[in-house]
C-alpha cells in the first residue's frame, strides 16, 4: 500500500513541478527552446553517454534496448533535479543567472524474463530568455524600445520496451509524446504602450529505436556496441494571441483577444548515433558516443538563422575500486567530455557548446543509491554580436530498487 501511495503523490505533483521549471538562455528564443541535456543515473557523469550502457540496476533512456537487462522481480524508479549558474556576455557587457529544475521522474521494471518495460515525464526543451532591442523609427533618428520576454517549453511523456532475443543481442523500441507552449511577450514602447502576448502550442509523436550486442562479455571483459535511430517528426502547433494599447494618459484599448490561428508544424530531425562501451578489467569502464542529427532535411521557418546537421561527440570512463573494505571503495567515480556541433547558426556564426563533468554514484543502501555530478561547460561566442554562456551545473539522481513483485512471507 506504501508502494502504491507513493507512485500516486508522483503522479499529481511531478508535473507541476515541470510546470515550473525555467531557464534563462538567449538562444532559447529559437525553436522549440533549448534541449533538456540530462541523462539518468550515472550517464550525466559521463558525459551524456549511454547507447552502449547497460547497467542492470539503471534506468537508460538513451537506448531502450538496455531494458532487456533488467533483473526480474526488481522495480527501478529514479528522480532527477539540477541547478545551473551560467554567465552571459556579450563583447561589452555581462550578467548572471541561477537556475533550478526538476530534471526527470521516471521508473522501469520487467515483464518477463529478459523484457522490460519503462515510462516516465520529463522535459524536452525550456525556454526562457529577456532581451531589449531598440528599433529605429523609419524616417527619423528616434528610436524606440521592444521588450520580448519568453519562457515555457515542452514536456515528454515515453513508454519504452526492450527485449534481449538472444543472449548477446537487444532490441528496444522507445514512444514520445511531446507537449506544451512556448510563451512569448512582446512591449512596444514609444507614444503609447503595446503588449502582445502569443502562446504557441505544440503537440506530437516520435519514434527510436535501438539495439546493443554484447561482443564480449564474461568476468573480467565486456565490449558493448549500440545503435539509436529516430525518426522525423512533425509536432502540430497552434496560438491563441492576446494584445492591448495603453494610451499616455492611462486609457487601455483592446487590440485582440484570444485570437486562434494555426502554426506551422515544427519538424523534428531523423537522429542517428552510435556507442561503444569497453570494461577491459572489474575496475574500469569507458564509453564512446556519436549522434548525427539530420537538422538539413527538414523545413523550418527561419528568419535570422539557418539550421544545419548537428554532431554531438562525448566520452565516458567510470572507476569502481576493487578494494570492497570501506565506504568509499564502493564509490563509482565517473568523468566526461561532451561536444555539440550544435545545430543553430546566426550571422554566419555555429552556436556550438561543450561541457566536461565529474560525478561519484553513492550507495545510500543495498536498495538506493545517490548519482552527483558537477559540470562545466560553455555555449556561444561573443563574436558577431553574439551571447556566450558559460556554466556551472549541478545534478542529483536519486535512484531505488524496489522488490515490487517478490510475494510476502510469513512464518
Amino acid at each position: 500500500m506504501y508502494k502504491i501511495k507513493t507512485l500516486l503523490v508522483l503522479i499529481v505533483v511531478i508535473p507541476s513541478c515541470f510546470s515550473q521549471n525555467d531557464t534563462s538562455t538567449p538562444y532559447s528564443l529559437f525553436g522549440l527552446g533549448v534541449e533538456n541535456k540530462t541523462a539518468t543515473g550515472g550517464l550525466t557523469g559521463l558525459g551524456n553517454t549511454g547507447i552502449s550502457q547497460n547497467n542492470s540496476g539503471e534506468i537508460n533512456l538513451i537506448n531502450p534496448a538496455s531494458l532487456g537487462n533488467i533483473q526480474q522481480k526488481t522495480f527501478l524508479y529514479e528522480f532527477g533535479i539540477n541547478g545551473v549558474y551560467s554567465t552571459l556576455k556579450t563583447n561589452n557587457i555581462s550578467d548572471t543567472t541561477y537556475d533550478f529544475n526538476m530534471s526527470h521522474a521516471v521508473m522501469a521494471f520487467p515483464i518477463t524474463k529478459n523484457v522490460g518495460m519503462s515510462f516516465g515525464l520529463l522535459p524536452y526543451t525550456k525556454v526562457g530568455y529577456d532581451i531589449d532591442f531598440e528599433n529605429p523609427i523609419e524616417g527619423s533618428t528616434d528610436t524606440y524600445i521592444s521588450r520580448v520576454t519568453g519562457s515555457g517549453g515542452l514536456n515528454k511523456f515515453y513508454l519504452s520496451s526492450g527485449v534481449q532475443v538472444f543472449n548477446k543481442l537487444s532490441f528496444g523500441v522507445d514512444l514520445s509524446y511531446l507537449f506544451g507552449s512556448v510563451n512569448q511577450e512582446t512591449n512596444l514602447y514609444y507614444d503609447s504602450f503595446v503588449n502582445i502576448t502569443d502562446v504557441n502550442y505544440y503537440r506530437g509523436f516520435k519514434l527510436k529505436t535501438g539495439v546493443q550486442y554484447n561482443l564480449i562479455k564474461n568476468t573480467n571483459k565486456e565490449i558493448t556496441l549500440g545503435a539509436i535511430l529516430e525518426l522525423p517528426a512533425n509536432l502540430g502547433g497552434d496560438q491563441v494571441s492576446n494584445s492591448y494599447k495603453t494610451s499616455v494618459g492611462g486609457t487601455k484599448v483592446l487590440i485582440d483577444e484570444n485570437v486562434e490561428s494555426d502554426l506551422e508544424d515544427f519538424e523534428l530531425p531523423l537522429t542517428f548515433g552510435l556507442g561503444l562501451t569497453t570494461k577491459l578489467n572489474s575496475s574500469l569502464t569507458t564509453s564512446f558516443d556519436f549522434t548525427k542529427l539530420y537538422w538539413d532535411n527538414t523545413n523550418q521557418v527561419q528568419n535570422n538563422e539557418s539550421y544545419n546537421n548537428q554532431d554531438i561527440y562525448a566520452f565516458g570512463a567510470e572507476y569502481l575500486p576493487t578494494d570492497k573494505n570501506k565506504y568509499w571503495s564502493l564509490v563509482k567515480y565517473r568523468f566526461g567530455l561532451n561536444y555539440n556541433t550544435g545545430f543553430l547558426n546566426i550571422s554566419n556564426q555555429k552556436i556550438d557548446s561543450y561541457f566536461a563533468s565529474v560525478g561519484l554514484g553513492l550507495p545510500m543502501s543495498n536498495h538506493s543509491k545517490l548519482n552527483i555530478s558537477y559540470s562545466y561547460g560553455r555555449e556561444g561566442s561573443t563574436s558577431n554580436s553574439l551571447v556566450q554562456e558559460n556554466f556551472h551545473k549541478i545534478t542529483l539522481n536519486l535512484s531505488f530498487i524496489g522488490n515490487w513483485f517478490n510475494k510476502r512471507k510469513y512464518d
